[in-house]
């Protein structure tokens, strides 16, 4: 992918807080929200804002060390677990809202659905049903 399919600085950071991009860069966006490493991608995103706030956690909290990584535990692991439960609506919503179809989201599952189909009719041929009731 050439550099001119691809958002310049300013187009990316108002990506990053919700902007939609233009057309000429919707396969760049398809590739962001459901190719290959897009999971890790939003995940780390959606966590790399919260870095001064451990900072200044483990700065400014008086006690051992241990209390302060507590406490960025204590905050870290709610934020994961909803950052990966509400994935995919996000980037459903993302998608959306560049004008792409939603479906791509279920792109991998169903591909690796179809590999798992024809691998067992391969093996075991196309089973034709009976009307016998088994």
């Amino acid at each position: 992918m050439s550099d001119q399919h691809k958002p310049s600085a300013t187009q990316y950071l108002g990506y990053l807080f919700g902007r939609t991009l233009p057309d000429s860069i919707q396969e760049w966006v398809r590739n962001d929200l459901v190719g290959p490493g897009s999971s890790v991608r939003y995940v780390v995103r959606f966590t790399l804002p919260l870095i001064p706030i451990f900072v200044a956690f483990y700065l400014l909290v008086p006690g051992e060390r241990w209390i302060p990584l507590a406490m960025m535990a204590l905050l870290l692991l709610p934020v994961l677990y909803f950052a990966v439960a509400l994935m995919n609506i996000y980037r459903r919503h993302r998608l959306l809202a560049h004008g792409l179809d939603a479906d791509l989201l279920n792109e991998r599952a169903q591909r690796r659905a179809a590999r798992t189909r024809d691998d067992y009719e391969s093996r075991h041929g196309r089973g034709e049903q009976s009307g016998t009731g088994r």
